[in-house]
């Protein structure tokens, strides 16, 4: 046997036998999911709905099915280099096109829960990023960097977009945070457990929407409404992110998955 099919026997046998746990990072998807609130003249995604085709009833005696509706940022969801007008022009920058080996990488889990709870507009700084990579080791290309806030385990809508009148306050990224991560260390993408990927109050920043406009500029991803990352370490597991191959797709919902040594 090639060592590896040795090594596609070994992870098969790992996850079978328990040695290797599956972790859901995955909010469902309903119609109670939230949705980020864009202020007028802004547009707005739907929100996620149901609509019952038919169930073992005269619409289709045998089978149930149904049809649904949402936006392609809608629950947890991974945002295309397309998605953003920074990354627009790249090849092979939608969801039916990105090379699918970019949707699987190492994890590198950075834990702010405390500093999040303590202070709902937290921004992540480099600094902070270069303090763990001295415990855990320099972050590896094409890695998936998520950022730990526990802001998932917020109960409801209202608490979980955390809208003023000023907009929303919820964590995020420092705007200098963002080009150190994108291009010195060359990940796949981020991921975050709130409703988008730059901070509630980004709009004010320098650039605008830093996140969104540096790391899809950079021909990055990024994961949304991420949930259970007090569940992962912060190196050793791998994540795996495809989204819905949507011909010319900004994103879709999608299911994300990590493989953790029990």
């Amino acid at each position: 046997m090639s060592t590896s099919l040795q090594t596609l026997a070994q992870l098969v046998g790992g996850i079978v036998g328990g040695g290797i746990r599956v972790v859901d990072l995955t909010v469902p998807l309903e119609p109670a999911t939230p949705v980020i609130q864009l202020p007028p003249p802004f547009a707005n995604s739907k929100a996620f709905a149901l609509q019952e085709i038919s169930r073992y009833d005269e619409r289709g005696p045998a089978w149930y099915w149904n049809n649904i509706e949402c936006g392609e940022h809608t629950g947890t969801h991974f945002d295309a280099p397309i998605h953003w007008v920074t990354g627009k022009d790249y090849a092979n920058n939608a969801t039916h096109n990105i090379p699918v080996d970019r949707f699987i990488g190492p994890a590198c889990v950075i834990d702010v829960a405390a500093k999040a709870k303590a202070d709902p507009d937290f921004l992540l700084t480099r600094e902070v990023v270069e303090e763990w990579e001295s415990r855990h080791g320099r972050i590896p290309a094409h890695a998936w960097v998520l950022i730990r806030t526990d802001w998932s385990q917020r109960k409801g809508a209202a608490a979980y977009l955390n809208a003023g009148a000023d907009g929303s306050h919820t964590p995020g990224f420092d705007p200098k945070c963002v080009p150190f991560l994108a291009k010195e260390r060359d990940i796949l993408g981020v991921g975050v457990e709130t409703v988008g990927t730059d901070a509630g109050q980004a709009y004010r920043f320098d650039p605008t929407f830093p996140c969104h406009t540096i790391m899809h500029g950079s021909n990055k991803f990024g994961l949304a409404s991420l949930t259970n990352l007090d569940q992962l370490p912060p190196v050793g597991a791998v994540v795996f992110a495809p989204p819905l191959k949507i011909v010319n797709g900004s994103g879709s919902p999608l299911r994300v998955l990590a493989l953790v040594p029990a």
